[in-house]
């Protein structure tokens, strides 16, 4: 997988707001903006500063909080101007100062020769150390693009998959009729979270919210239904493959087989669900997502349902014997 391209510049032109704000500017080394942030990761540059370079994570962004700042200053002040241009020889992507902090001049000299971009931020070093990397770990973590239709239903994310023409966007469609939220029509774009995670987008945001419905055409889900049947967002948590009835196949009446998908490394439920008339897929899918919920919670309805059929057959075997002999006494 090539490794996604992010530079400092794409860093400052994400325009993010509220929560998610990083409120940043740069204020020296302009023209190292087109350095390229290759890690998802900060590193605090305490031990660089007093001359410790054994390991320095200099490939990552280097965040100057306060205990950094004063010590930077004290160096600064006494002259010893070793370890700042030591540390400035490696390749640093770039350096954030929070708080407002104002690093010492002979620091910004050295960082404009140089050419390494300096930042600075309102927020507090925690805030800003938990924001940047939820959005790094957002920015590079791997994608891939799935067609098919993320919809939300009960608070569960469900990728509807399917051959061309087996009703994906119908059965959707039905579903935000009936309440739920439309995620992504047609491309889905998924992203691996934490390693663990997946989370379910549009591919193209300015067509997301809209569908393809064959002898209809292109319809706007927002204008339609509101926007609160749409969602940006949302975790992968089932997936529910629809195709064409088979009469030679046997499918699962049971539910106790778990079907599972791989998805960038992770797997996720899957359902297999026959199409054919006289179905009505978007209710089995309200019903498979309450029934995935109740398995989150611990209660598996088909398990339950075996162990009872198993404790009736029991209780009648033993009661065999009994009914069965002939009393002729």
């Amino acid at each position: 997988m090539a490794v996604k391209r992010f530079s400092v510049l794409d860093l400052l032109g994400l325009g993010l707001k509220e929560h998610d704000s990083l409120d940043l500017r740069c204020i020296c080394g302009r023209r190292g903006l087109v350095r390229d942030i290759t890690i998802p990761d900060l590193n605090r540059p305490g031990l660089a500063l007093s001359g410790f370079f054994d390991s320095f994570a200099y490939q990552r962004v280097q965040l100057f909080g306060r205990g950094e700042v004063a010590y930077l200053n004290k160096i600064a002040g006494e002259g010893r101007l070793d370890t700042i241009q030591q540390m400035f020889s490696y390749p640093l992507p770039c350096c954030i100062f929070t708080h407002h902090l104002e690093p010492a001049k002979e620091f910004l000299d050295l960082a404009e020769e140089t050419g390494c971009p300096i930042l600075q931020t309102g927020l507090d070093s925690s805030e800003l150390s938990s924001r940047l990397l939820r959005i790094l770990s957002n920015i590079f973590a791997p994608k891939i693009s799935i067609h098919g239709v993320l919809v939300e239903v009960y608070g569960l994310g469900i990728l509807i998959l399917g051959d061309s023409g087996v009703g994906k966007s119908e059965t959707a469609l039905e579903l935000i009729e009936r309440g739920h939220r439309l995620v992504a029509d047609d491309v889905v774009e998924i992203a691996c979270v934490n390693g663990n995670i997946l989370t379910g987008q549009g591919a193209n945001k300015i067509i997301g919210h809209h569908m393809e419905i064959r002898g209809l055409g292109i319809i706007n889900i927002t204008q339609l239904y509101g926007v609160g049947s749409i969602r940006e967002r949302k975790e992968v948590q089932l997936v529910a493959k629809l195709e064409e009835w088979d009469a030679n196949k046997v499918y699962d009446r049971l539910g106790t087989e778990t079907l599972t998908m791989e998805i960038l490394g992770v797997q996720v439920p899957k359902l297999e669900i026959p199409v054919k008339p006289g179905r009505n897929v978007p209710i089995i899918l309200e019903t498979a997502a309450m029934n995935e919920r109740l398995k989150s919670m611990g209660y598996f309805s088909a398990k339950e349902f075996n162990q009872n059929v198993l404790k009736w057959i029991e209780t009648d075997a033993e009661r065999a014997p009994y009914y069965g002999v002939d009393d002729s006494y």
